[in-house]
């Protein structure tokens, strides 16, 4: 009887790259298919993000409701991967001794010997080492059944902000070769993808060995895949904007394949509490690369991320943040409470301020972004947008869903007649605009009056 194997999936976007190569792996290296509920598993694995507070608490805490699985069933094996189990390596088996496996985001690929030196000893597996890029060397061609894929390109961050905890559990700096990421993109366009998103901890830091031992730069790698026959769309995320080169800026102009969507972390809008976190950059100089991006594309939208609540944060300082949010005009973002991680510097800092005040602040920035969303969305009414047809709705099976080259999600309905299918690129008329997505019709479905 085939085994099977739950993974769940916690954080970036990076922890849904490596869970999806994991199950790649363990299919053909270990013969698992993919189980769709704990219950149904012979292996669970938990594929962890340490960035928030608590975070660790909530592993055991899910680790403690999978251990009944576990008394009902001695042979099922449970492993914690990801950030986490960077940062608690052994500490995690003392505390739930049920669980067999744990092992970091550079160590993933050893997965199987893992498995079968626990079956072989029955002694717990541990490896939270950080081997450079091996992991890469060592995965199957990725499978994928949808038109959008995202491919790791490198590894861990340099930069050490002062409330970060990433480059502890992740490391430092490691930049995948050229050619083996031109190698995997081109094997995703032979399987129907057309959208590459890019991952990285901060991906314009990428410098990749190429043939003959030079290094290229990340404008370069994005010049190469838009060269792949099949990729029509290129996306990246995170970004730092220390890293955001001339060269980069410039590749906007040269790449019409590179979307009108940036995804770049401000954090703040004070260059006080930016100087606090080691951010690297003022807030003009933020304001400087996004001016000349708009200056080549003026349609760009640009999304960030927001730490509200950092320590010493004053109200002056809250309220340049505000006046920053306004004067990009950011059309998303993630924001939170500043969470203290353990380890870094600035969890030695006293949290000065009152958590109302702190929620109080969130909610006015999310009450913000929110604004410049609806009214950014209710723009698109009326309008025809170029949108990649990703799969049925998964609000409504009757829908289509896709999203536009900003990055909007598009739910479509269409006659049986609609010459749309899954893995198209179609023009959609929009209808209607939420506050978070947007409605539309094929244009050639459209009745003119």
């Amino acid at each position: 009887m085939q085994k099977k194997v739950f993974i769940r999936t916690f954080g970036c976007q990076m922890n849904e790259y490596d869970s999806a190569r994991m199950l790649d792996l363990l299919e053909a290296e270990s013969g698992y298919a993919r189980a769709e509920s704990p219950e149904d598993a012979d292996l669970i694995l938990l594929n962890t993000c340490s960035v928030r507070e608590k975070a660790q608490e909530k592993v055991f805490s899910d680790l403690g409701r999978i251990r009944k699985l576990k008394n009902a069933r001695p042979g099922l094996l449970i492993g914690v991967s990801g950030c986490v189990a960077s940062q608690e390596g052994e500490t995690i088996i003392r505390r739930a001794p049920y669980v067999n496996l744990v092992f970091g985001p550079q160590t993933f690929h050893r997965l199987p010997a893992m498995i079968k030196a626990y079956e072989r000893t029955g002694s717990p597996q541990v490896d939270i080492s950080f081997p450079e890029i091996e992991k890469f060397d060592h995965l199957p061609p990725a499978k994928v059944e949808v038109p959008v894929a995202s491919v790791t390109i490198m590894e861990g961050c340099s930069h050490f902000c002062s409330y970060c905890i990433v480059p502890y559990t992740r490391g430092k700096e490691i930049s995948r070769p050229l050619e083996d990421i031109l190698v995997e993109i081109a094997g995703l366009a032979d399987q129907g993808v057309k959208e590459i998103l890019l991952l990285g901890q901060n991906v314009n830091a990428w410098r990749g060995i190429m043939d003959g031992g030079e290094k290229a730069d990340f404008a370069l790698l994005v010049e190469y895949i838009a060269d792949i026959p099949g990729i029509e769309r290129i996306r990246f995320v995170t970004s730092h904007p220390t890293e955001f080169s001339h060269r980069l800026i410039e590749a906007y102009s040269r790449v019409p394949k590179l979307v009108s969507h940036l995804y770049l972390p401000a954090q703040h809008g004070s260059d006080r509490i930016l100087a606090a976190m080691k951010r690297g950059y003022t807030t003009l100089e933020y304001k400087s690369i996004i001016r000349r991006l708009k200056a080549i594309r003026p349609d760009l939208l640009v999304s960030s991320d927001f730490i509200v609540g950092f320590p010493g944060e004053t109200d002056a300082d809250f309220e340049a943040m505000m006046r920053f949010i306004d004067e990009i005009g950011f059309d998303n973002s993630f924001s939170f409470l500043y969470s203290p991680r353990p380890g870094t510097p600035a969890a030695a800092l006293p949290m000065d301020i009152p958590l109302d005040v702190r929620k109080e602040r969130l909610q006015r920035l999310q009450a913000k972004i929110d604004e410049h969303t609806r009214r950014y969305n209710a723009a698109l009414v009326d309008t025809t947008q170029r949108v990649l047809i990703e799969g049925r709705s998964q609000k409504n099976p009757g829908q289509f869903q896709g999203k536009t080259g900003s990055n909007r999600v598009v739910h479509i309905t269409v006659k049986d007649t609609s010459p749309v299918a899954i893995g198209d690129f179609a023009d959609i008329y929009i209808t209607d605009a939420t506050n978070y997505a947007l409605r539309g019709i094929p244009a050639a479905d459209r009745i003119v009056a």
